[in-house]
């Protein structure tokens, strides 16, 4: 004869969940709900410290050679590991979630609760409530997360790697560099080094319409980074104003552009370190520069809000795969569950390189790995409530 529900979720009581159940107790949540969310919850956040640690060894021993070199200090390299964990959390939440929901599902799968639950009259709908419960709570978290806090951890993230792991990197900026600095205003630079603050070959070019009005050529330039100002070097500066064209040579010039020798080294990984109100203003201003490709960016803005709702539709292909007792026990549902996080991973990164580089629209490429698993989610659930 099956055990009552209550009878399971009196016997998993310890003191944890006795805390679980004062606290959410009030809130009207039965104590079937409060079981599954303390489970929830404590498995989720279990996987996140141990995964977490695993990574940060693992990124430690990429790290280490610089780090000593550079002699950085153990307070610097725990604040930049602070920092370092919300990134891979928020990086990993779906595979997080997912992996948490199968393997404590499974775990109580195998106990025989979920049938004990099941057969005193309880719905698989009303099974799954707390389900929806747990993931909108750590989903809703994590929609907050990616919009705003952490891209204020990734800043000083990737400051850490720009000045101890990364230095060498930006001895020089990327050759040819075109920059648009206004609607009509182009400059370009050959090369930039950033270690004396000089680039060779300066152009800058007024274009109305079809008509190149001023060119502006100087041999080199150099940055005085108090003044915040550029240093023209043999400038020829060429007018044209249709009727006649004249020739100007000026052995030095100041002039004050709007931009900085920081904007000549645009890397993507700016994109992690800026709230989303702050990456519409740079897409914008990357656009008046005359960037083409610029979805990587919005690739990033919508991974944002997506992410959260791939980690719920996941929560509900786990619950609807591990609620199902079968010989193999959890082993059998973990390694399912990694092999459909590997096809999430799969169709995500497919559908984004289709986006960088065949146009496809950002929306629907980050989308579009949640849309087919939304749908293998509601066949799952279909079948189990016949």
């Amino acid at each position: 004869m099956s055990k009552s529900p209550d009878t399971h979720i009196q016997a998993g009581k310890g003191s944890s969940a006795r805390l679980w159940f004062r606290l959410l107790g009030p809130l009207g949540l039965k104590k079937l709900d409060i079981y599954i969310i303390f489970k929830f919850f404590s498995t989720f956040f279990f996987s996140i410290m141990v995964l977490a640690v695993i990574s940060c060894v693992i990124d430690y021993s990429e790290k280490v050679d610089a780090i000593v070199e550079t002699k950085v200090s153990g307070l610097t390299v725990m604040n930049y590991y602070k920092n370092f964990v919300p990134h891979i959390t928020a990086l990993l939440f779906p595979l997080f979630i997912f992996i948490a929901t199968i393997f404590f599902t499974s775990k109580i799968a195998y106990k025989s609760e979920v049938i004990a639950i099941l057969s005193s009259g309880i719905s698989f709908q009303r099974f799954l409530r707390p389900y929806f419960i747990g993931a909108t709570f750590l989903c809703l978290f994590s929609l907050v997360s990616n919009h705003w806090i952490i891209p204020q951890a990734n800043k000083q993230r990737i400051a850490f790697e720009d000045k101890y792991i990364n230095a060498s990197n930006f001895k020089y900026a990327a050759d040819n560099m075109h920059l648009g600095i206004s609607k009509n205003t182009y400059v370009y630079l050959q090369n930039y080094s950033y270690s004396s603050h000089t680039g060779n070959h300066f152009t800058e070019e007024k274009i109305e319409g079809i008509l190149l009005k001023e060119k502006l050529m100087a041999d080199y330039v150099t940055y005085d980074t108090a003044k915040k100002i550029w240093h023209l070097h043999n400038v020829v500066i060429r007018t044209n104003d249709s009727d006649k064209e004249s020739l100007q040579k000026i052995p030095q010039m100041d002039k004050k552009y709007p931009f900085t020798p920081a904007d000549l080294n645009r890397t993507d990984a700016i994109k992690e370190a800026l709230t989303t109100a702050e990456l519409d203003q740079y897409v914008a201003r990357e656009r008046m520069h005359g960037r083409e490709n610029l979805n990587f960016y919005f690739i990033e803005k919508h991974r944002r809000t997506a992410q959260p709702f791939a980690g719920f539709i996941l929560t509900i292909i786990g619950a609807c795969i591990a609620s199902r007792k079968v010989r193999g026990g959890s082993g059998l549902h973990l390694a399912l569950g990694i092999v459909i996080s590997a096809i999430y991973i799969m169709f995500l990164q497919t559908s984004t390189t289709l986006s960088t580089k065949a146009s496809l629209n950002p929306l629907l490429a980050v989308w579009i790995p949640n849309i087919i698993f939304a749908v293998v989610a509601y066949i799952l659930y279909r079948r189990q409530i016949r």
